[in-house]
């Protein structure tokens, strides 16, 4: 029987370079967008093209109903997910002193309350399966002043990674925790700033995304003891 990976927040970035590298792997994928309907509909004809199975659901993790009605359809298709990946992540930087209760809210719902309600939703479909939750630095050592609603909430996706794999008997539970990554966004921000805090934690060159997939492949190959924190620097 094939293997299956459900992977959040696939359309672009790391998420999609992850969906390619675990289709090419013999993994049938299941992925998630949120707004980028092209792109994600560009990887399943990507993914198509390697000759395993893509199915896609649009997943917006601060909208109940839509999160109920996503886990719903995973539910009915399917019996068996052997790998989650929480990847769907959001970032809303701004100085502390303008930050809203609603901003930080959305920050923690989509980063680390959206991982936890997927996990809880669909335990059952993960009996000795493997959760792969995709964290950051900022949640160990290398917040700035701008982001202390997603440094909260990615110490708190390795808080719950570590607490999950105590509980979950069956189940493994990993965190990978990179620095800057080559992404759209990335690229996108202002490359002065970016400059400034990659020499400001020592990072000279930016994460290859492909670096990221291919240490899910190590992990997934290994004897890597459930709740570990994998840290890349870059």
């Amino acid at each position: 029987m094939k293997r299956v990976a459900l992977i959040t927040g696939c359309s672009k970035g790391i998420g999609r370079e992850i969906a390619l590298e675990l289709a090419r792997d013999g993994f049938d994928i299941i992925g998630t967008y949120n707004t980028d309907l092209d792109n994600i509909r560009d990887l399943k004809e990507k993914i198509d093209n390697i000759g395993v199975c893509f199915d896609y659901y649009k997943l917006d993790l601060t909208n109940d109903n839509n999160v109920n009605e996503f886990l719903n359809n995973i539910r009915n298709k399917y019996t068996k997910i052997d790998l989650l990946i929480n990847n769907a992540s959001l970032s809303l930087d701004n100085e502390f002193e303008y930050k809203t209760k609603e901003e930080f809210m959305k920050v923690l719902e989509v980063n680390l309350v959206g991982p936890f309600i997927l996990i809880q939703g669909l335990i059952k479909l993960l009996d000795d399966g493997i959760i792969i939750n995709i964290s950051s630095t900022d949640g160990i050592s290398t917040y700035t002043k701008l982001n202390i609603d997603y440094s909260a909430s990615k110490a708190g996706l390795i808080n719950l990674t570590k607490s999950l794999s105590l509980i979950l008997n069956n189940i493994k539970v990993y965190a990978i925790c990179p620095n800057w990554v080559d992404t759209e966004s990335i690229r996108e921000m202002n490359q002065d700033y970016l400059k400034e805090e990659m020499k400001r934690i020592g990072q000279y060159c930016l994460i290859d995304p492909k670096d990221i997939s291919n240490k899910i492949l190590e992990i997934l190959y290994s004897d890597l003891k459930s709740g570990s924190i994998i840290i890349m620097e870059g």
